[in-house]
């Protein structure tokens, strides 16, 4: 039986290059070998933007945009909203009672969220719960794999968590699935921090304009030791040669700017100017394509209520196994 993928990202706005490295590329080059299903987690979004709900639906259909623009196939892959899919809350619900709040507070990557998100009005308890609800995201569709980026795997480890105790209680029916990272483990943002966040504004989008891509290239952190052209750099942990690591694929130029900066022989602005048009080279087919997804938004949305049509098909499924091993398939 061929193997299933789950992965997803909630619609807060468009897709950056962090998102790519850590789980986009991942999911392109997997749809070939894996049933793959990809879930915009709308519900998830709502957990800290409950005050504009209005805003989803522009965000998820560019979400949906930006995957077909990297090239994910919607007669390969089947992108499913979360929120046309009940069961998704029930089995939820279901989990909320295998996790107790002394694990949830010691997730790390929870605590990382919520401190960035600085609730001034108090930490909601949707926010909160959201790792089980991404556990049943996951489980629902029995996947074997979920491509993530690095700061993913205690959801992904409170995931494996949640199935053996399901399985243990119950019945053996739930998959514990594996996490993969993407071939960078976390990409810098654009100002120096360890994280690209779309909330903290250190962002290159992937559907951003040549202009864009080079506004925010030649405003990027480098190396604040370094206070003139002529002396030696740091190439280590500098964000711009990180991203000339990973985008460049000229790999003797990369080295050549390397060697001079540690000299002090090359200045940012070169070594800057040769990575905006790495990326934009990069970026250009994905640009190119995503305009024309967008010119067609009754098609994204074809590709959207289908995927979800089948996702949901699965999610019936699961959910019966699961009631009938709670012993909660009533018969009256």
């Amino acid at each position: 039986m061929i193997k299933r993928i789950l992965t997803g990202d909630r619609p807060t706005g468009p897709l950056h290059l962090g998102h790519y490295v850590g789980s986009l590329a991942n999911r392109v080059r997997l749809q070939n070998d894996y049933d793959t299903f990809v879930l915009i987690a709308d519900i998830q979004a709502l957990t800290d933007n409950f005050e504009r709900p209005e805003m989803l639906e522009a965000n998820v259909l560019e979400v949906a945009t930006d995957y077909l623009a990297v090239g994910l196939d919607p007669a390969k892959v089947k992108i499913v909203v979360q929120s046309m899919v009940p069961e998704l809350t029930e089995l939820t619900i279901y989990f909320m009672n295998l996790v107790t709040t002394a694990t949830l507070e010691r997730n790390p990557t929870l605590k990382e969220e919520i401190k960035q998100k600085n609730f001034t009005k108090g930490l909601p308890v949707g926010f909160y719960t959201y790792p089980i609800s991404q556990a049943a995201d996951i489980t629902i569709f029995k996947a074997d794999l979920v491509p993530v980026g690095e700061d993913q795997l205690p959801m992904i480890e409170q995931t494996r968590e949640i199935v053996r105790r399901f399985n243990r209680l119950y019945k053996k029916i739930l998959v514990e699935p594996r996490a993969m990272v993407g071939q960078v483990a976390r990409l810098p943002g654009t100002d120096g921090g360890a994280k690209m966040s779309k909330s903290l504004g250190n962002c290159i989008y992937l559907g951003d304009s040549s202009e864009q891509v080079r506004k925010r290239v030649m405003s990027m952190y480098t190396d604040p030791t370094r206070i003139h052209a002529t002396d030696p750099g740091h190439v280590e942990g500098n964000p711009v040669f990180t991203y000339h690591e990973i985008f460049n694929p000229n790999k003797a130029e990369v080295d050549d700017l390397k060697n001079r900066y540690l000299k002090g022989t090359v200045g940012d602005v070169e070594v800057k100017e040769k990575l905006y048009l790495a990326l934009d080279s990069f970026l250009e087919p994905i640009r190119a394509r995503r305009a024309e997804h967008a010119a067609k938004p009754d098609r994204v949305k074809e590709i959207l209520v289908e995927g979800t049509r089948k996702g949901r098909a699965v999610a019936r499924d699961t959910m019966e196994e699961v009631r009938a091993a709670m012993k909660i398939a009533y018969k009256f």
